[in-house]
C-alpha cells in the first residue's frame, strides 16, 4: 500500500512529514517540484510533479490518495480513486457532489473520507464528545432545551490594528464574506445574508477569559444530524461559527461595503484586486507566530436554569517548527490516512468518526498540539 499525498502547501507539511518519518511508504505529488523539495526534499526524494494520469499510472488498489490541494480537485480525485479502488481522504467539506459517490465508494468497500482537518474536524470530534456524554448523563431530559455552538478561527497571536492576518491568499477569506449562513436562534431558523449583520460577542472560558467576535458560518442545519442529536431533543440553539479578534468587525467595515457593492461580471476581478491588496499589507511575516481559538459547547437548560454545560476550550500558537493552522489541520489528516490503511473507518463517504475509540485516541493526540485544550463543566 503507497500513500499519495498530494498537494505540499502551508497548511499540509506538519501531517505529511510526520508520515514520512513514521516510515510510511508515501509519493508526494505537486504542481511545482521546487516546492515540495523545499518543504520535505529533506526526509524524502519520492517527489513527483502533480498529473492526474500520471498519478493514475502510479495507483494501485488499496492505496491511499491524500487531497491538500484546492477543492476542485477533491472530486475528480475522489473518482480516480474509486476507477483504480483506492482510497481518498481530505480535510475539506463533503460537498454535494462527493456525497453521490457514497454509494459506489460503500459497494467497492473504498473509504471516501472528508471534514477531517481543523474546522471541519477537530470541532466534529468534540461536539460528538459532548453530545454523547451528554446523551449518557443523568441530567438528560427531553424536556430540556438544547443550545449548541462552535466557533473557530485562525487570528494573529499579536494582535494588530486590522485585527487579522492571512497565511495564505485572501481570496477564498473575500469569497466566504459573500456567503449566507443558516442557523438556529432561539428555537427558530436564523438567516443571514452576509457575515457582519449576524456578529455577536463571546467570552471564551480561557484561563483568562477573554471575549471575540463571532458569527454564523454557512449552513449549520445539517449538522444536527451529523451530529447525531437526538430526534426529540428541543433545540434552542445550533451554530456552527467563525471566531475572530474583538475588533473585528470595525477594522474591516470598509471590505464589508466593497463586498456588499459589489456586482456584475467583473466580481471575481474585483475580489483578486482586493486579494492581493490585503495580501501585500496584511500577510504573516516570516517566522510570525499565528494563533488558533476553537470553542464547542453544548448546553441543556429547563425554564432558563442550566441542567448541564460543557465546553471544549482549545488554544494553539506556532511555533519554530509549524503555523499552529497547519499543524492543527495536517496532522489530523495524517491521523485519518493511518486510521484508513488499519481499517478502522468504514467504507463510504464519510466526515471525521464518531466512533467513541477513534475519537478519544485522536483528541488524546491533539492535545499535544495545542497550548491549550481542556473541558470546562459549569
Amino acid at each position: 500500500m503507497k500513500i499519495h499525498w498530494c498537494g505540499t502547501g502551508l497548511s499540509a507539511i506538519p501531517g505529511l512529514r510526520k508520515l514520512i518519518t513514521s516510515g510510511h511508504n508515501i509519493i508526494v505529488w505537486n504542481r511545482t517540484i521546487e516546492k515540495a523539495i523545499s518543504a520535505v526534499g529533506d526526509i524524502t526524494k519520492s517527489i513527483k510533479e502533480f498529473d492526474m494520469q500520471e498519478l493514475e499510472n502510479h495507483l494501485e488498489k488499496g492505496d491511499i490518495v491524500v487531497s491538500m490541494l484546492p477543492g476542485d480537485w477533491h472530486v475528480p480525485l475522489a473518482k480516480l480513486c474509486l476507477k483504480s479502488q483506492s482510497h481518498f481522504v481530505s480535510s475539506s467539506y463533503i460537498s454535494p457532489e462527493m456525497r453521490e459517490l457514497h454509494n459506489v465508494a460503500l459497494e467497492t468497500g473504498l473509504c471516501l473520507v472528508n471534514e477531517v482537518g481543523l474546522d471541519p474536524g477537530i470541532d466534529h470530534l468534540m461536539a460528538h464528545t459532548l453530545i454523547e456524554d451528554y446523551r449518557n448523563s443523568k441530567d438528560q431530559n427531553d424536556e430540556n432545551d438544547i443550545s449548541f455552538f462552535s466557533y473557530c478561527g485562525g487570528i494573529p497571536k499579536v494582535k494588530n490594528p486590522f485585527c487579522y492576518k492571512f497565511s495564505w491568499s485572501p481570496l477564498g477569506v473575500l469569497k466566504a464574506l459573500k456567503s449566507p449562513s443558516r442557523s438556529i436562534k432561539d428555537f427558530k431558523e436564523f438567516d443571514a445574508r452576509r457575515p457582519w449583520n449576524a456578529i455577536s460577542t463571546y467570552t471564551a472560558p480561557l484561563p483568562t477569559p477573554e471575549e471575540f467576535e463571532v458569527y454564523p458560518n454557512r449552513d449549520s442545519l445539517p449538522f444536527i444530524d451529523q451530529y447525531r442529536l437526538n430526534d426529540n431533543w428541543k433545540i434552542k440553539d445550533f451554530v456552527r461559527g467563525t471566531l475572530r479578534l474583538k475588533g473585528w468587525a470595525n477594522a474591516w467595515s470598509e471590505i464589508f461595503s466593497e463586498i456588499e457593492n459589489l456586482s456584475g461580471e467583473n466580481d471575481n476581478e474585483k475580489l483578486t484586486k482586493m486579494s492581493d491588496k490585503l495580501w501585500l499589507e496584511n500577510a504573516y511575516n516570516e517566522n510570525e507566530a499565528d494563533r488558533v481559538v476553537l470553542i464547542v459547547s453544548l448546553k441543556a437548560s429547563n425554564r432558563d436554569k442550566t441542567k448541564w454545560h460543557k465546553t471544549y476550550v482549545l488554544d494553539a500558537y506556532g511555533d519554530s517548527h509549524s503555523t499552529a493552522m497547519a499543524r492543527l489541520v495536517s496532522l489530523p489528516v495524517s491521523f485519518a490516512v493511518e486510521a484508513v490503511a488499519n481499517s478502522k473507518i468504514l467504507p463510504g463517504v464519510s466526515a471525521a468518526p464518531a466512533d467513541k475509540s477513534l475519537v478519544n485516541d485522536w483528541l488524546i493526540k491533539i492535545k499535544s498540539l495545542a497550548q491549550h485544550l481542556e473541558i470546562v463543566s459549569k
